[in-house]
Protein backbone atom coordinates (compact mmCIF):
# COMPACT_ATOMS: atom_id res chain seq x y z
CA UNK A 1 0.00 0.00 0.00
CA UNK A 2 0.98 3.50 -0.76
CA UNK A 3 0.40 4.59 2.96
CA UNK A 4 3.36 2.11 3.95
CA UNK A 5 5.68 2.97 1.11
CA UNK A 6 5.41 6.86 2.45
CA UNK A 7 6.35 5.37 6.24
CA UNK A 8 8.76 3.17 4.84
CA UNK A 9 10.61 6.17 3.38
CA UNK A 10 10.45 8.67 6.15
CA UNK A 11 12.35 5.89 8.23
CA UNK A 12 15.12 5.81 5.78
CA UNK A 13 15.35 9.36 4.96
CA UNK A 14 15.61 9.91 8.53
CA UNK A 15 18.21 7.32 9.28
CA UNK A 16 20.32 8.98 6.45
CA UNK A 17 19.67 12.55 8.19
CA UNK A 18 17.90 13.93 4.60
CA UNK A 19 16.19 16.47 6.78
CA UNK A 20 14.52 18.15 3.55
CA UNK A 21 12.95 14.94 2.39
CA UNK A 22 12.00 13.87 5.62
CA UNK A 23 9.99 17.19 6.20
CA UNK A 24 8.14 16.72 2.99
CA UNK A 25 7.29 13.06 3.77
CA UNK A 26 6.27 13.82 7.42
CA UNK A 27 4.12 17.17 5.21
CA UNK A 28 2.52 13.64 3.38
CA UNK A 29 2.12 11.93 6.56
CA UNK A 30 0.08 14.62 8.32
CA UNK A 31 -1.91 15.45 4.86
CA UNK A 32 -3.04 11.88 4.85
CA UNK A 33 -3.72 11.71 8.49
CA UNK A 34 -6.17 14.79 8.06
CA UNK A 35 -7.80 13.14 5.40
CA UNK A 36 -8.00 10.14 7.73
CA UNK A 37 -9.69 12.32 10.18
CA UNK A 38 -12.07 14.29 7.71
CA UNK A 39 -13.41 10.83 6.93
CA UNK A 40 -13.93 9.26 10.10
CA UNK A 41 -17.13 7.23 10.34
CA UNK A 42 -17.83 7.25 7.35
CA UNK A 43 -17.68 4.36 4.40
CA UNK A 44 -13.68 3.70 4.01
CA UNK A 45 -13.32 3.24 0.23
CA UNK A 46 -10.17 2.49 -1.41
CA UNK A 47 -7.55 3.36 0.59
CA UNK A 48 -4.42 3.89 -2.14
CA UNK A 49 -7.21 6.24 -3.94
CA UNK A 50 -7.39 8.61 -0.95
CA UNK A 51 -3.93 8.71 -0.68
CA UNK A 52 -3.36 9.45 -4.05
CA UNK A 53 -5.82 12.45 -4.19
CA UNK A 54 -4.27 13.55 -0.93
CA UNK A 55 -1.05 13.72 -3.21
CA UNK A 56 -2.79 15.19 -6.75
CA UNK A 57 -3.94 18.26 -4.43
CA UNK A 58 -0.76 18.51 -2.57
CA UNK A 59 1.29 18.59 -6.02
CA UNK A 60 -1.04 21.14 -7.63
CA UNK A 61 -0.68 23.01 -4.46
CA UNK A 62 3.18 23.02 -4.93
CA UNK A 63 3.30 23.56 -8.80
CA UNK A 64 0.92 27.26 -7.75
CA UNK A 65 3.01 27.85 -5.29
CA UNK A 66 6.02 27.66 -7.24
CA UNK A 67 4.73 29.99 -10.11
CA UNK A 68 3.92 32.56 -7.64
CA UNK A 69 7.09 32.14 -6.08
CA UNK A 70 8.87 32.32 -9.08
CA UNK A 71 7.04 35.56 -10.36
CA UNK A 72 7.56 37.27 -6.80
CA UNK A 73 11.59 36.51 -7.41
CA UNK A 74 11.16 34.52 -3.58
CA UNK A 75 13.97 31.83 -5.56
CA UNK A 76 14.81 30.25 -2.44
CA UNK A 77 10.98 29.70 -1.59
CA UNK A 78 10.32 28.33 -4.91
CA UNK A 79 13.19 25.56 -4.77
CA UNK A 80 12.06 24.04 -1.24
CA UNK A 81 8.93 23.58 -2.88
CA UNK A 82 10.24 22.27 -6.03
CA UNK A 83 12.00 19.81 -3.92
CA UNK A 84 8.78 18.93 -1.87
CA UNK A 85 6.81 18.00 -5.44
CA UNK A 86 9.73 16.08 -6.31
CA UNK A 87 9.13 14.13 -3.39
CA UNK A 88 5.17 14.02 -3.72
CA UNK A 89 5.32 12.53 -7.48
CA UNK A 90 7.53 9.78 -6.54
CA UNK A 91 4.48 8.16 -5.11
CA UNK A 92 1.92 8.96 -7.70
CA UNK A 93 0.89 6.94 -10.48
CA UNK A 94 2.43 7.04 -14.14
CA UNK A 95 0.40 10.30 -15.32
CA UNK A 96 -1.33 10.26 -18.94
CA UNK A 97 0.09 12.30 -21.46
CA UNK A 98 -2.05 14.58 -23.71
CA UNK A 99 -2.50 11.75 -26.64
CA UNK A 100 -3.52 8.91 -24.04
CA UNK A 101 -6.08 11.62 -22.65
CA UNK A 102 -7.44 12.86 -25.51
CA UNK A 103 -7.68 8.94 -26.68
CA UNK A 104 -9.30 7.99 -23.59
CA UNK A 105 -11.85 10.75 -24.11
CA UNK A 106 -12.79 9.95 -27.47
CA UNK A 107 -13.22 6.22 -26.39
CA UNK A 108 -15.98 7.23 -23.45
CA UNK A 109 -17.42 10.13 -26.05
CA UNK A 110 -18.30 6.84 -28.28
CA UNK A 111 -19.31 4.28 -25.41
CA UNK A 112 -21.53 7.23 -24.43
CA UNK A 113 -22.72 8.23 -26.97
CA UNK A 114 -22.25 12.37 -26.01
CA UNK A 115 -22.23 14.66 -28.51
CA UNK A 116 -22.44 17.84 -27.09
CA UNK A 117 -21.78 20.23 -23.89
CA UNK A 118 -24.87 18.75 -22.45
CA UNK A 119 -22.99 15.60 -21.91
CA UNK A 120 -19.79 16.90 -20.37
CA UNK A 121 -20.55 16.18 -16.79
CA UNK A 122 -21.20 12.33 -18.07
CA UNK A 123 -18.21 11.93 -20.04
CA UNK A 124 -16.51 13.48 -16.79
CA UNK A 125 -17.60 11.49 -14.42
CA UNK A 126 -16.52 8.80 -16.43
CA UNK A 127 -13.08 10.03 -17.13
CA UNK A 128 -12.56 10.63 -13.55
CA UNK A 129 -13.86 6.98 -12.54
CA UNK A 130 -11.78 5.04 -15.07
CA UNK A 131 -8.55 7.36 -15.17
CA UNK A 132 -8.90 9.89 -12.34
CA UNK A 133 -5.68 8.76 -10.72
CA UNK A 134 -3.49 8.91 -13.60
CA UNK A 135 -5.14 12.44 -14.66
CA UNK A 136 -5.00 16.37 -13.70
CA UNK A 137 -8.85 16.62 -14.10
CA UNK A 138 -8.64 19.94 -14.55
CA UNK A 139 -6.55 19.92 -17.82
CA UNK A 140 -8.72 16.88 -18.79
CA UNK A 141 -11.74 19.23 -18.59
CA UNK A 142 -10.29 21.29 -21.43
CA UNK A 143 -9.61 18.68 -23.33
CA UNK A 144 -13.10 17.16 -23.10
CA UNK A 145 -14.89 20.71 -23.67
CA UNK A 146 -13.21 21.12 -26.40
CA UNK A 147 -13.75 17.95 -27.95
CA UNK A 148 -17.48 18.35 -27.49
CA UNK A 149 -17.97 21.36 -28.93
Amino acid sequence: MLRDDIKTETVTAMKAKDKERTAALRLISAKIKDRDIELRGKEAGDDDAMVIDVLQKMAKQRRESIQMYEEGGRTELAEQEKTELAVIEEFLPQQMDEAETKAAIEQIKTETGAEGMKDMGRVMGELKARHGTQLDMGRASGWVKESLS
